[in-house]
């Protein structure tokens, strides 16, 4: 066996050469797909990949620029520089009335580019000097410029399933055994239990279940691969996490979500995710604010509760902090929902942003006493209105004006259709009743 071969890693040399031999694409790959299909017509137009580590986005865009016959060039978005990117667009000189047409710009990583380095690649895909394939792991919705969008035609890539990474094991399996037959690997053998260990471990990362089973392989010492062998070579964490990225706030909005929806199986299983990442703050602010944007006033002693477990959790740290946060995410998904305080707070704010500048004058009433004491200014409003001390009322309640004139009929808070609010609308009534 050729020894360069031999110094490649597994997941180099099983490289799809064909956009079908991609695993776990079909949307993207498969027969009738639009990638396929412009392929095959030899076209190949500005686009955007976006998806996790290690499911085909570089292979993928190689694969399109040798089918289509141009010239691929790759740059990354995390150490290439405003001059790689014209160094490139020089090359389209060489394309005689093509103006560059013969070209295509892997740019991985783009997010990492800045406004003014994404802004620069317009000048060159919009004459089609370059046609631009650009990847990123993060929604491109955020992180790129609106410009580069709207020129761009956007796929996303899944993670590949635990079912599709078996079948590309089992090309890697008979790879090794290729590869190292005269090591007397041609008879190692992966059992079931093995495979859906790797992936597992992958989470939906091709790439990275090769190289799992490469290393499993080179240290193996019989002829079989087991799940424990598989066990001693991995982490105990294998979850992919990323603490800034997308998938980092997509766990933390599910959590959030699962918890309103009151679904505790779904929460639970998401603040595992979190918890497996190493993260235990993020969800914590996540259950605080949960419990009163979700919960609120119809239990009003959840946040009490929620913030006891949560500052147990901190105290006592991991593993068992896992029960005190457990226990709060339960709690919450079997509470009561209201979003009243949410609403009230929101719809007074927006009153405030719009009214800024204006000049919503407080009740006479309710300013400062020292005002009301002072003669001089009270003439200059126009006279003075006593403030009612509701405690001197029956009930402790009388109506007077409190909101400002221009606001008086607004109404913010509206009761809840939970047991807790409703008591607390009818004790209003009643008291109002009484008054009258």
């Amino acid at each position: 066996m050729n020894n360069n071969i031999k110094s490649k890693t597994l997941a180099d040399l099983m490289r799809p050469a064909a956009l079908d031999e991609i695993v776990g694409q079909n949307h993207l790959f498969g027969d009738g797909s639009p990638i396929n299909n412009m392929a095959k017509n030899k076209f190949v137009r500005n686009m955007i990949f976006f998806g996790p580590p290690g499911v085909g986005k570089t292979t993928a865009a190689e694969i399109i620029a040798k089918t289509c016959g141009k010239t691929f060039y790759k740059l990354n978005g995390t150490t290439a520089s405003l001059s790689d990117i014209k160094e490139i667009a020089e090359k389209t000189k060489t394309f005689e009335g093509e103006h560059g047409a013969g070209i295509v710009l892997y740019l991985d990583e783009i997010q990492y580019f800045n406004r003014k380095q994404q802004q620069s690649l317009l000048e060159y895909i919009e004459d089609g000097r370059i046609v631009l394939i650009a990847s990123t792991t993060e929604n491109p919705y955020f992180y790129i410029y609106g410009a580069i969008i709207s020129r761009c035609n956007i796929f996303e890539f899944k993670p590949v399933t635990c079912e599709d990474i078996e079948k590309a094991l089992d090309r890697g399996i008979e790879k090794m055994r290729e590869l190292f037959s005269s090591e007397g690997f041609e008879n190692i053998s992966v059992d079931s239990g093995a495979k859906r260990k790797i992936a597992e471990f992958a989470g939906g990362d091709v790439r990275k279940s090769l190289n799992t089973l490469e290393l499993a392989f080179l240290s193996c010492v019989k002829n079989s691969i087991t799940i424990s062998d598989i066990e001693k070579i991995i982490p105990k964490s294998s979850m992919y996490y990323d603490r800034d990225g997308d998938e980092h706030f997509d766990l933390l909005s599910a959590l959030h979500k699962s918890i309103r929806g009151s679904d505790e199986n779904a929460a639970v299983y998401y603040l595992a995710k979190l918890i497996e990442g190493g993260d235990i703050l993020s969800p914590i602010r996540r259950i605080l604010c949960a419990a009163s944007e979700d919960i609120g006033l119809a239990y009003p002693n959840a946040a009490v509760i929620v913030k006891s477990l949560c500052d147990s959790a901190v105290q006592i740290g991991m593993p068992e902090a896992r029960l005190m946060l457990a226990q709060a995410v339960i709690f919450l998904c079997t509470c009561p929902k209201s979003n009243s305080v949410l609403i009230a707070i929101d719809g007074a704010l927006n009153d405030v942003r719009n009214n800024a500048g204006k000049s919503d004058n407080i009740p006479i009433q309710l300013k400062n006493l020292k005002d009301l004491k002072d003669e001089n200014y009270l003439e200059s409003i126009g006279g003075s209105q006593d403030y009612l001390y509701p405690h001197n009322f029956k009930n402790g309640y009388v109506k007077q004006q409190y909101l400002p004139d221009s606001l008086k009929s607004k109404v913010y808070y509206k009761f809840g259709e939970n047991k807790t609010e409703q008591a607390a609308l009818e004790y209003r009534n009643k008291v109002v009743r009484e008054q009258l």
